[in-house]
C-alpha cells in the first residue's frame, strides 16, 4: 500500500472536482504562483490515491508546472459503480483521455505510478495526441512478479468473503499502518472508500497484463521516461532497465527509494520528472 506523508494538500493545491464527459473525478489541482509551463496528470497505483503525490506537488509547482493528481474511478474520493465493466483497463484508459481533455490545457504530461502506469500506457495507445510525454513510475512491461500475483490473489479472495473493514483489520495485522509516516486513521479511511470491485478488477489486470512495450515503442513521437527506486519487488530493476531500452526512453533511478519514489523520495523524484518535462 502506498503511504502518503500526509492527507493534507499543500497551499498550492486545492481539492476539487474535475468534470469530464465520462463523469466527475476527485483531484488535487496544484498551480504555480507564476506562469504555467505545462500541465501534468498524475495517476496513482493499486490501492493508492491522489494523496500519494502530495509531497511532489509543491516541488512541481515550484518548477512551473500545474500538477493534477487524480483519484480514478472507484478510488478513494471518486465513486464507482457496482459493475466490473467500469474498471476494465480500456474503460479506465478512456477516463484518462477524458481527464486530459477536461483540464483544458492542450497536450499534457502524463505520469502513472505502478497500476497507473499501465493505465497510462493503455490511454496513449488509444490516442497519443492529448499527451506531451509519458512517464512510467515504477510500472513495468507486463504482469507483476509471482510473489505480487500471490498477494493480489489473497486480497481478492479476502474481498470476496469479507467486508472492507474486515480486510483492513487483516492487513493491519500483517502490515501495521503505524509504520507509515501518517496516522493509521487516514490510511484506513482511504481504504474503506475504495470500491472493492475496483480493487479486484484492477488487481486481476496486474496479474495478467501482457507485454505491450513494442506497441508503445512504435509511438516514436511521444517522449518516454522510465523512473523507479533503486529496489522494486513488483517489477525488478533489470526488467525496468530493459523496458526503457526497448522504448528508447529516458531512464532514472531514484536513490533511497523503493516501489514508491513519489512517497519515498518525493523531492528527488519531482526534480527528475520536471527535468524530463523541461526537455520536452
Amino acid at each position: 500500500m502506498s503511504r502518503p506523508p500526509t492527507f493534507t494538500p499543500p497551499p498550492c493545491a486545492r481539492a476539487t472536482t474535475l468534470r469530464t464527459e465520462r463523469g466527475d473525478f476527485a483531484v488535487l489541482d496544484a498551480r504555480p504562483e507564476g506562469p504555467v509551463t505545462a500541465t501534468a496528470l498524475l495517476l496513482p497505483g493499486f490501492t493508492g490515491s491522489k494523496e500519494d503525490f502530495i509531497a511532489m506537488l509543491k516541488p512541481l509547482t515550484d518548477s512551473g508546472y500545474r500538477a493534477v493528481a487524480i483519484d480514478g474511478r472507484g478510488q478513494y474520493e471518486t465513486p464507482g459503480p457496482d459493475s466490473p465493466g467500469a474498471y476494465t483497463q480500456d474503460a479506465l484508459a478512456r477516463d484518462v483521455l477524458a481527464q486530459a481533455a477536461a483540464v483544458d490545457a492542450g497536450p499534457v504530461h502524463l505520469l502513472g505510478h505502478s497500476l497507473g502506469g499501465q493505465i497510462s500506457r493503455a490511454a496513449v495507445l488509444l490516442d497519443p495526441e492529448p499527451f506531451r510525454t509519458l512517464t512510467l513510475l515504477s510500472s513495468g512491461p507486463a504482469r507483476v512478479t509471482l510473489d505480487q500475483r500471490e498477494k493480489v490473489r489473497l486480497l481478492s479472495d479476502a474481498l470476496s468473503v469479507m467486508g472492507m473493514d474486515q480486510v483492513w483489520d487483516a492487513m493491519k495485522a500483517l502490515d501495521p499502518p503505524e509504520e507509515a509516516e501518517t496516522d493509521g486513521a487516514g490510511l484506513r479511511a482511504r481504504w474503506l472508500r475504495h470500491h472493492p470491485l475496483q480493487l479486484t478488477t484492477t488487481g486481476h489486470q496486474l496479474t495478467v497484463e501482457p507485454d505491450r512495450v513494442e506497441e508503445l515503442a512504435a509511438l516514436r513521437a511521444l517522449p518516454k521516461h522510465v523512473v523507479s527506486g533503486e529496489r522494486d519487488d513488483t517489477w525488478p530493476l533489470p526488467l525496468l532497465d530493459a523496458m526503457a531500452e526497448r522504448l528508447g526512453a529516458d531512464r532514472t533511478v531514484i536513490a533511497g527509494a523503493e516501489h514508491s519514489p513519489n512517497t519515498d523520495r518525493p523531492v528527488k523524484t519531482s526534480a527528475a520528472v520536471s527535468a524530463f518535462w523541461d526537455r520536452h
